[in-house]
């Protein structure tokens, strides 16, 4: 069975219509108080690998749902009028994001290619997730 359309030719169309930044250019933007970084990661994927200092993490599946305002699940860090740089393990699941929430008009958001892989290889800041703290019986 062959599909409609592949994962890759969707995000080759993304990847198209949508700002993208490399690392070095995106670590240029890091501390920035007009960027916030957007990690779509699973939460496994925090704990495994680590965080880039200052994201929010806001999970793939639920991301058009946090940064709708009419949704009961928006989250106010979107409607700060800042620069948004969505990244993931490896830069698919964020081009596939960042076209969709620039779709419903947010903006301005750009993708960060090669994601969190390409950022720690090229020894940007990482650090590990830090621990929720344990609720008293």
């Amino acid at each position: 069975m062959s599909m409609k359309k592949s994962v890759k030719s969707m995000v080759e169309e993304a990847t198209a219509s949508i700002r993208r930044y490399s690392v070095e250019e995106a670590r240029k933007k890091l501390g920035d108080p007009a960027v916030q970084f957007i990690d779509l990661r699973d939460p496994r994927e925090l704990e495994r690998d680590g965080i880039i200092p200052g994201a929010f993490h806001a999970p793939r599946g639920m991301i058009e749902f946090w940064v709708d305002p009419e949704s009961p699940y928006y989250k106010p860090v979107f409607g700060e009028k800042k620069e948004f740089i969505f990244f993931c393990a490896g830069g698919l699941r964020s081009a596939l994001a960042t076209r969709d929430v620039q779709a419903m008009g947010l903006a301005p958001v750009a993708d960060m290619e090669g994601g969190f892989g390409a950022w720690k290889a090229a020894g940007a800041p990482v650090a590990p997730l830090p621990e929720k703290p344990k609720k008293l019986a």
